[in-house]
């Protein structure tokens, strides 16, 4: 084979290797996304159920002292 072959070939090996790495990382960053997007929403849940807590813990009576002192 000539030179412009061997370098004709030699590009669409890298061509080849370079579009199954971008569909690669592609598929990577998606699962990353929905991961990111599960904790979110379990952030979300926490962040909702620590406040309604601490609504609850601001409603306790004071603490006085007891009768018998």
């Amino acid at each position: 084979m000539s030179d412009e072959t061997n370098r004709i070939t030699r590009l669409e090996e890298m061509l080849a290797y370079q579009a199954k790495t971008i569909e690669e990382l592609s598929d990577q960053l998606a699962e990353q996304w929905k991961i990111v997007e599960q904790m979110r929403t379990k952030l979300d849940r926490l962040t909702e159920r620590f406040l309604s807590l601490e609504e609850q813990s601001l409603d306790a009576p004071p603490i006085t002292r007891p009768p018998h002192y």
